[in-house]
């Protein structure tokens, strides 16, 4: 192809050596066997540099469509319908059967309105004339042969209400020397090299000019997403607060630390598949810390530790069921089992991490999406300690008006919904859930009985919204993301309100 474009434009430049114009590109690219496409893109190139002044031309033309192309060698549906009709009639039934039906729905029309059939009683159609020219066609081959100028304006407003002509546009250039022009184009250094140097060579060659203010390739490199900023955020406050992070890395759980170990029953509309993502394979957990388990089916259907339980014949088969966690609260229940198999001491735990839930997508809710949750154990805890920490948590945010309201958990006794002031929103919107775990949770797992576990949540992606002022979750987490948001989002500050 370069080759190609070097040999027009040598041919182009000595053409206009010796001629002051070229008054049409498509007439000299024809005369000189080049295509015309690549002749435009020559002139537009040299043109740039100054070596030819160029104006565009533009001329209309009409050209066959493929219906056209097809009646200007088969004849028109009109002729076609014509040669069809014997001398002698032809009924309406067999004619049709002996044409295409298209060239019979159109030609028996056109036909009968240029008066070269009639049609009779019974719906047998006869000749009115002895014979009749092919207009059409005889128009149609005309344009297609260039000669459309022959063609009368009307009949060429009714070839194209006929759809079998269509108008095209050429664009071509009219173009004479330029204030640069040279019967060949030496393109300009663009480095200065030890060989020019040494030759002299550099005395009498063109450089290209420097651009001093030309910027550099723009340095490419990772981006943090929104979501990791604002999670490191919540992770330092959690840290400052002396909380220990637990592992989040087992995204796939059984409904016993799922579901069970929280004293959730097996009748518990979360545990639909219309609201959790189970797995087919592996479908099941086998094993499963024994003595633990029984302790915990004899705590769902006999009770225990003050509680009367569910009273319903708890299931293994359920309990080994592999999900998609739907809480990181599945792995709060693991650390806290582990704590109460080794000496029990004071701990503070926090995660951050993915969870999914089945939910219908729109602009607020995602099937998987991330949550934040912080607990405290300790002995003797109450529902002030509790209020207290979460006062102190989020004033760290920026949160300094907080309400509770009572609320209700399958595994926390008593439990608050989390409410803060907005003050763009002029309103309180909730910001979190917290509460107490039951002693159905936690003495199973061999926690003393004066143990107590506060402990709330919230998710990662409300605040993020907030923040930078996004209203679509999908805008956020998901395919959907710009990456131009990725790129340009500012650093993080938390300080919602």
């Amino acid at each position: 192809m370069a080759a190609t474009a070097m040999g027009i434009e040598e041919a182009l430049l000595l053409h206009l050596q010796s001629h002051a114009a070229i008054v049409d590109s498509g007439d000299w690219a024809a005369r000189s066997s080049f295509d015309h496409g690549a002749v435009m893109d020559v002139i537009k190139s040299l043109q740039g540099s100054g070596f030819v002044e160029a104006q565009s031309i533009k001329r209309n033309s009409w050209i066959l469509t493929a219906e056209g192309e097809l009646y200007a060698v088969r004849g028109s549906p009109e002729f076609q319908v014509f040669q069809a009709v014997p001398p002698e009639g032809i009924s309406r039934v067999e004619l049709e059967k002996k044409l295409e039906a298209s060239v019979f729905k159109i030609g028996t029309g056109k036909a009968m309105k240029n008066k070269w059939l009639e049609s009779l009683k019974g719906g047998t159609l006869l000749r009115k004339v002895q014979g009749v020219t092919d207009e059409v066609k005889l128009q149609l081959l005309e344009i297609r042969d260039g000669q459309h100028v022959e063609v009368p304006d009307n009949a060429i407003t009714d070839l194209k209400n006929r759809k079998l002509i269509e108008s095209r546009t050429w664009v071509g250039y009219s173009l004479k020397k330029g204030p640069k022009y040279a019967p060949k184009r030496v393109k300009p250094a663009t480095d200065l090299t030890r060989e020019i140097l040494q030759s002299g060579e550099w005395k009498e060659r063109e450089f290209k000019p420097y651009n001093y203010k030309a910027l550099g390739q723009p340095t490419e490199g990772g981006h943090l997403h929104p979501l990791l900023k604002v999670r490191t955020q919540f992770r330092s406050i959690f840290l400052e607060m002396g909380f220990e992070e637990m592992p989040t890395n087992n995204f796939v759980e059984s409904s016993f630390w799922n579901f069970d170990v929280l004293f959730q029953p097996q009748m518990h509309p979360a545990r639909d598949s219309h609201d959790t993502f189970f797995l087919k394979a592996p479908a099941r957990t086998h094993k499963l810390p024994e003595d633990y388990l029984e302790r915990v089916r004899r705590t769902h259907e006999e009770g225990g530790y003050g509680s009367i339980g569910y009273g319903y014949d708890w299931k293994r088969d359920e309990a080994e069921k592999n999900l998609l966690r739907t809480h990181t609260t599945a792995v709060s229940s693991r650390m806290l089992y582990k704590l109460a198999q080794d000496k029990f001491v004071p701990k503070r735990y926090f995660s951050i991490d993915r969870v999914f839930r089945n939910e219908a997508v729109d602009r607020t809710h995602l099937a998987e999406f991330h949550q934040i949750e912080g607990l405290v154990c300790d002995r003797g805890l109450t529902l002030g300690d509790l209020i207290g920490v979460l006062n102190d948590f989020f004033s760290r945010l920026g949160i300094k008006k907080l309400r509770f309201k009572p609320a209700y958990n399958p595994y926390t006794e008593p439990s608050m919904e989390i409410f803060s002031y907005h003050e763009t929103l002029k309103k309180w919107v909730e910001v979190g859930n917290s509460g107490m775990f039951r002693p159905e949770m936690l003495q199973p797992m061999g926690l003393p009985a004066d143990v107590s576990v506060i402990a709330w949540g919230l998710s990662l992606e409300r605040p993020t919204m907030i923040l930078y002022g996004i209203d679509n979750i999908r805008d956020l987490f998901g395919h959907k993301v710009d990456l131009k948001l990725i790129k340009s989002n500012p650093i993080c500050r938390l300080g919602i309100h």
